[in-house]
């Protein structure tokens, strides 16, 4: 007899594991099977078309891609069908409870949808203890986070994948849902995913993680993404504000910007949500960087256990004021060199003696850098007004080093450009004949393929390419006449196959050009120096400095009147440098275990000939006295000094009534006679140094790491080696060292309030220096003797 079969289990789409074919849907109540063509309705058991569907409460044909919605009656697509408290979206269910609210529905366009499945319906098994042979894949995001773990009969848990907590899920039948999952990592209750959270919070505009649309924050829900792997990271309003007023100080963007309608509708396309600044808002939040950034800065300038070096660069105005940039030079207590922005004050009268002391006076006070003060370099010569004025603010102030003589000095980049532009003026006839040959050839395809193919036939060697030059910037114009000389036969031939070309540079001319070229290449080798990366010492531009100084005393005395006419005017220009710079570069090239006082005695034989014993005697002296005033000078007050000397004066009150007691008149002759003795000591202390034998001459060498090395051998020397190395030779920044003219604010920010342009400009310098100003490697040099 045959065995009547079991009724049929009605589909479950989470819990179903026996395959019924699509085209065979078991009735509800009756357990017949009916055609996937033909669909019963749910209370009336007719038959309905399979492009149509009765809506559950008014039995309404509906087309099956326009499902009713429960509620509301709207319209749901085809591939969003509901199913009790569940919305699928394919063949994923996510529970009701976490659908995106209607005022925050996903358009179709940015909805994710689950990969489709194969045309399969599964249903429990009989044996619950049985495991399927074949489960659908779980499409919930959830289980990137979560494993599911056996726990006993039937009972199922989701273990954390980060933290390893477990979660109830299923026990028997019954699904706890992924509700409470989610909220577990979305929420912040995971410990490591918070942790991880934190760590990724670099920057405002990372993408939402997968998480982000189910209680990621605080806000209302949002949009659910389904991108690959990306960190969560909730929208922060604040760090928002904080990377406008960044990217406005980084980049010289105008502060008004924030209300430029273009700027404005890019914003609220971008994140609707954040409520634009105002140009007072963003202005005030310039401001809050650069306090921020200047209280790090002034930690800094107030731990630094030697001197300060300033140097000053007037920009002029289209309103006639100026505004003096200061900034500061120094070797901090792990002994790297720094350059920093540290002032741009605002001058009503830039052309007055008191401008540039006036300037000082604030930077000293705004900095609390009295007593600190090693050095000013200027960008331009001043008047002795000027300077009498500068000495007699400092001298106040602080101690003068050698009775001021190193106090002010001249910036090298700005002498160098002003004699090249000397000698461009002195042959401006030649050098104009040179720029138009240039001009003529570079304007034209057809003239430069004919000079090309000249080129080739006369088999010219010149690897060099014309360009014309940039008048503002006398290293092109320069690298023009060079390369103009090295093709001047291809130019006197030009003429017979460009009947076209005219005014060709005589054989005079390109004889004034290669003597010009001859002289300005020392000047150009001087001045890219100080293009470099890293912060040069002071010792490297005495090589520089007295090389330049005698090629150009040996070519005034030439024969030749096109060289000793042409270098006459350099030389006079240089040797006011030479006779105001001298003493400082020649002290800090002592400083240089290389070279020591043998370098200086060579050099000044060379210029000075017979009168050679004088000047190097000065620089015997000044070396000596200047290191007998750091043999008398007091410990800088540095944070951890000034703990060590209020400890001291407390001991000292405590006990000034046992001392003045049982010492009677004290211990002043014993004070006298420490420092007596001290002197004596520390004086010995430079003697032994330049008695001692000089350094190989290697190609990389760190002088400030040696003097590193060495500050426990020489502890006063050493610092004195610190504050001498730091001295800045230029002013201006490595872009503008080949600049033929002054610096100039623009008249953007001339309408600003001088607080806010200062705070834009030194704010921009810390915050693009932060790590450059790391960066510190030996100085590589070769000085042939």
């Amino acid at each position: 007899m045959a065995t009547p079969a079991p009724p049929a289990t009605p589909a479950n789409p989470t819990e179903n594991h026996e395959i019924v074919l699509k085209n065979e849907i078991i009735h509800e109540h009756s357990n017949e099977m009916v055609p996937d063509d033909e669909m019963i309705h749910e209370h009336s058991n007719e038959m309905v078309p399979e492009n149509e569907m009765i809506h559950e409460h008014n039995h309404e044909l509906v087309p099956v891609n326009e499902v009713m919605h429960e509620h509301n009656h709207e319209m749901v697509q085809e591939h969003e069908m509901t199913h009790e408290h569940h919305i699928v979206l394919g063949n994923e269910i996510v529970p009701g409870d976490e659908m995106v609210p209607d005022n925050e529905m996903i358009p179709l366009n940015e909805m994710v949808l689950a990969e489709p499945q194969p045309n399969y319906i599964e249903t429990p098994p009989n044996d619950l203890e049985t495991q399927p042979s074949k489960r659908r894949k779980k499409k919930s995001i959830v289980w990137e986070h979560f494993t599911i773990e056996n726990v006993g009969a039937g009972t199922r848990r989701a273990c954390c994948k980060q933290c390893k907590q477990s979660f109830a899920y299923s026990t028997g039948s019954k699904v706890a849902g992924t509700s409470h999952l989610k909220r577990h990592i979305a929420k912040g209750a995971c410990p490591v995913v918070l942790r991880n959270q934190q760590n990724n919070q670099s920057s405002p505009y990372n993408t939402p993680s997968k998480m982000s649309g189910y209680g990621g924050s605080n806000d209302a829900p949002k949009r659910r993404y389904r991108t690959a792997s990306s960190p969560y990271l909730a929208f922060d309003p604040d760090r928002c504000r904080q990377e406008i007023s960044r990217m406005i100080i980084m980049h010289d963007y105008p502060l008004h910007m924030v209300e430029h309608p273009g700027f404005l509708t890019f914003v609220q396309h971008l994140q609707p949500r954040f409520d634009m600044v105002s140009f007072n808002t963003v202005q005030g939040d310039c401001v809050a960087t650069y306090l921020r950034e200047k209280q790090a800065i002034q930690k800094v300038i107030g731990g630094v256990p030697g001197r300060i070096c300033l140097t000053l660069d007037m920009w002029s105005s289209c309103y006639t004021v100026g505004y003096v940039f200061i900034t500061g030079q120094y070797i901090d207590s792990e002994w790297k060199i720094h350059r920093k922005i540290l002032n741009v004050i605002m001058e009503p009268y830039p052309d007055s003696d008191t401008a540039f002391s006036h300037a000082v006076a604030a930077c000293l006070s705004d900095w609390s850098m009295e007593g600190k003060l090693f050095s000013v370099t200027i960008n331009h010569p001043i008047g002795d007004a000027a300077v009498d004025n500068l000495r007699t603010l400092l001298s106040v102030k602080n101690p003068l080093v050698l009775n001021g003589q190193l106090l002010v000095g001249n910036c090298l980049a700005r002498t160098l450009s002003s004699i090249a532009q000397d000698a461009f003026h002195f042959l401006h006839g030649t050098v104009k004949k040179v720029r138009d040959s240039v001009k003529y050839v570079k304007t034209s395809e057809s003239h430069e393929e004919k000079f090309i193919e000249l080129k080739q036939q006369l088999q010219v060697p010149s690897t060099k390419t014309l360009a014309l030059d940039d008048r503002t910037q006398w290293n092109t114009t320069y690298e023009m006449l060079l390369a103009a000389s090295e093709l001047k036969e291809v130019f006197s031939c030009l003429d017979t196959s460009d009947p076209d070309y005219k005014d060709a540079p005589s054989v005079e001319d390109w004889k004034q050009v290669e003597i010009l070229c001859t002289y300005l290449k020392i000047l150009f080798d001087t001045a890219n120096l100080l293009t470099a990366p890293t912060i040069p010492t002071t010792n490297t531009f005495f090589h520089e400095a007295w090389k330049i100084q005698l090629e150009l005393a040996r070519a005034t005395a030439s024969e030749d009147p096109s060289v000793s006419s042409l270098t006459k005017i350099m030389q006079e220009k240089f040797d006011k440098y030479w006779k105001t710079c001298c003493l400082m570069l020649a002290i800090a090239v002592v400083m240089d275990p290389r070279f020591k006082m043998k370098l200086v005695e060579f050099s000044f034989t060379k210029i000075y000939g017979e009168e050679a014993a004088t000047y190097v005697k000065i620089v015997e002296e000044g070396i000596h006295e200047l290191f007998l005033e750091y043999v008398a000078l007091p410990l800088p007050l540095t944070p951890t000094y000034a703990e060590e000397a209020n400890g001291g004066a407390i001991k000292q009150e405590n006990a000034q009534d046992l001392g003045a007691s049982s010492n009677g008149a004290g211990l002043t002759d014993f004070d006298a006679y420490i420092m007596e003795t001290t002197s004596q000591q520390s004086r010995s202390e430079l003697d032994q140094y330049l008695e001692e034998s000089l350094l190989p001459r290697v190609h990389e060498f760190d002088v400030v790491g040696w003097w590193k090395l060495n500050r426990m051998k020489y502890p006063t020397l050493s610092k004195m080696a610190r504050d001498i190395l730091s001295v800045p030779v230029s002013t201006v920044t490595a872009d503008s060292v080949f600049c033929t003219v002054g610096k100039e604010m623009d008249q953007y920010r001339c309408s600003l309030r001088p607080e806010t342009v200062e705070a834009l400009i030194c704010a921009k310098d810390w915050l693009q220096n932060a790590s450059v100003d790391t960066l510190h490697a030996p100085i590589k040099m070769e000085v042939p003797i």
